[in-house]
């Protein structure tokens, strides 16, 4: 006969949940126990019945060693999540902070760009103009840097240059032979060519007396 399913829900006979019960928690302690000894685990149950009766079962020697070492473990998380909502309150409040820093920012770079000045004072007006002529300065005395450090490269590229040209006319001089070795070498090489085009005759015959 096949066993049908049993409905999740409350057993309205007496008996029949106190048969039920007695039953079902011999079988949850057996699995229990199963699972300490095939798992190596550390296992502890508590069941009070619907009269208040205790049931209880653990792997270790005692109970109490159990529910204490769960009570660490659930204040360590406790303390893990208290860390950890501290940390992210910490980080909404920089990233709000930031926010209104950007906020700021913009409101200032437009301002400095000349958009939004119909709301300023005088005295805001003339804030932002100082900030542009301390602006223009810093550039200013940036863009000279510039020009002089590129001024003082190309100074040092023409020094080298000279110094270079200079070497090259020193080699010259020194040896004046080089200049004209190539050319006394092909003037021999056709005053040689020109000596041995000597025009010969042949003759075939008794020689003349």
């Amino acid at each position: 006969m096949v066993r049908g399913k049993v409905q999740m829900r409350r057993i309205e006979n007496t008996t029949s949940r106190q048969v039920t019960f007695s039953k079902r928690r011999t079988g949850l302690l057996k699995k229990a126990y199963e699972l300490s000894v095939l798992c190596d685990a550390e296992v502890a149950m508590i069941i009070f019945s619907q009269k208040g009766r205790l049931y209880e079962f653990s792997s270790n020697s005692e109970i109490r060693k159990t529910i204490d070492r769960y009570r660490r473990y659930t204040n360590d998380v406790d303390m893990y999540q208290a860390k950890m909502e501290q940390c992210i309150l910490h980080l909404k409040q920089e990233t709000m902070d930031m926010e209104r820093k950007i906020e700021l920012l913009e409101v200032s770079l437009r301002k400095l760009s000349g958009q939004c000045v119909e709301s300023c004072s005088i005295d805001e007006i003339q804030q932002i103009g100082n900030q542009l002529e301390r602006s223009l300065s810093s550039i200013r005395e940036r863009k000279a840097q510039l020009f002089n450090d590129q001024i003082q490269q190309l100074q040092a590229k023409e020094r080298f240059l000279k110094e270079e040209n200079a070497k090259l006319l020193a080699k010259r001089y020194a040896n004046p032979w080089q200049s004209t070795a190539h050319p006394r070498a092909a003037a021999i090489h056709s005053r040689s060519s020109r000596s041995t085009d000597v025009e010969t005759g042949l003759f075939i015959g008794l020689p003349e007396s």
